[in-house]
C-alpha cells in the first residue's frame, strides 16, 4: 500500500466516528476537478509513509478513536488494502472505505471478508456525463452502477456524495437523484486544489 497522508484526528470524515484518516496514492480515473490531484498524479507523489509507522501510530491512539477512513486516490487499487484494513481491525477501529466505486469485484470481497463498516461513494456525474466528469472519454459505468447495487443489496451502511464541481448544474440534479434512488446522498462544495 501506498499511503500518502495521514490525518491524525478528524470529526467529519465518518459519520458519528472520532476517526483518523489515510490517504492512498493513486488513482485510476482523471477527475479534471479533482481535489487531491497530489494522490493521482505519479508525479506529484511523495515517499509514501510506511504502512508501519501508520499502523503503530494507531496502535498508541487505541481508545481514543472509533475509526479509520481509508480515503484516496482510490484505494481499491491496493492489492494491500485487505490485509492492511485486517490489521486496523485487529487495533479495535470501525473502517469507512471512501472509493470512486469503479472496482466492485474488490468492495464486494472485502465485504465478504467482513472488513469494512461503512462505505462512501462519490457519485460524480449523471450516468451520461460520467465520462467527461472522470476525465476519461471511454469510460464504462456499469462497476459503478455494480458498486450501487451491490451497496443496496448488502444493506451496507453507505452514502453517495456529489461534489459541485465547475459545469455541473441545478439541470443535473433530477438525473442524479435517479442514480442515486435507494441510497443516501447529498451534495457538497467544490473546493479548489490547494
Amino acid at each position: 500500500m501506498r499511503i500518502g497522508g495521514y490525518v491524525p484526528l478528524s470529526l467529519s470524515d465518518y459519520p458519528g466516528q472520532l476517526a483518523a484518516v489515510v490517504f492512498t496514492q493513486g488513482c485510476n480515473w482523471r477527475c479534471p476537478w479533482c481535489h487531491n490531484p497530489a494522490l493521482v498524479h505519479p508525479a506529484l507523489f511523495t515517499p509514501p509513509i510506511p504502512v508501519e509507522t501508520v499502523l503503530a501510530r494507531l496502535a498508541a491512539r487505541r481508545g481514543r478513536l472509533d475509526a479509520l477512513v481509508i480515503t484516496g486516490g482510490e484505494p481499491t487499487l491496493h492489492d494491500g488494502l485487505p490485509g492492511f484494513i485486517g490489521r486496523v481491525r485487529d487495533l479495535g477501529y470501525k473502517i469507512k472505505l471512501d472509493t470512486n466505486g469503479s472496482r466492485p469485484a474488490v468492495l464486494r470481497a472485502l465485504l465478504e471478508r467482513g472488513l469494512l463498516d461503512f462505505v462512501a461513494v462519490d457519485l460524480k456525474a449523471p450516468w451520461d456525463r460520467y465520462p467527461e466528469a472522470a476525465g476519461l472519454p471511454a469510460l464504462d459505468t456499469a462497476p459503478l452502477r455494480e458498486t450501487l447495487r451491490l451497496l443496496r443489496e448488502t444493506r451496507t451502511p453507505h452514502h453517495l456524495r456529489t461534489t459541485l464541481w465547475p459545469g455541473l448544474s441545478d439541470a443535473d440534479k433530477p438525473a442524479l437523484a435517479e442514480a442515486a434512488a435507494g441510497s443516501p446522498h447529498h451534495y457538497q462544495p467544490f473546493r479548489p486544489p490547494a
